[in-house]
């Protein structure tokens, strides 16, 4: 098999496992972590806050959406929310453990917050507006 053909096969392969629960690991250039499904409604996603009591790190997937949302708690209780899409090429990116977020296409990388840290992007992250609303977190998805 071609190796475009392998890949093909693998990415399907791995799209078809991700439908149908709503947790679950998605894996892909050595990285694995959690992603919720989650729905969007009126531009919002909304996820209960004790969801951070074991992690202050989520990932999500929107429904129907590509890239996934990284949602961190910092440690002044605040939230920030990244789209985990490159800004240089579309690309979706993998996630590093804790140290950021990088793309394989051609390399750029950036920090939990974001910002770039190496190119050839030059432009940080989407960011999502997030509040708090009784014990959930709301995600602006505008």
């Amino acid at each position: 098999m071609e190796r475009r053909n392998f890949i093909k096969t693998s990415c399907k392969i791995c799209l078809l496992g991700t439908i149908g629960a709503s947790l679950e690991t998605l894996t892909g250039c050595g990285s694995s972590y959690p992603v919720l499904k989650a729905s969007v409604l009126d531009k919002k996603i909304s996820i209960p806050l004790s969801l951070f009591n074991t992690d202050t790190v989520q990932y999500l997937r929107p429904q129907g959406w590509y890239y996934d949302i990284a949602v961190k708690r910092n440690d002044n209780n605040e939230f920030i929310a990244l789209l985990l899409q490159c800004t240089h090429q579309d690309n979706q990116l993998n996630v590093n453990g804790k140290t950021g977020y990088s793309c394989s296409l051609h390399g750029s990388s950036y920090s939990v917050d974001g910002k770039v840290i190496k190119g050839p992007a030059e432009k940080g992250l989407k960011r999502y507006q997030t509040n708090v609303k009784g014990d959930q977190l709301i995600i602006n998805v505008v």
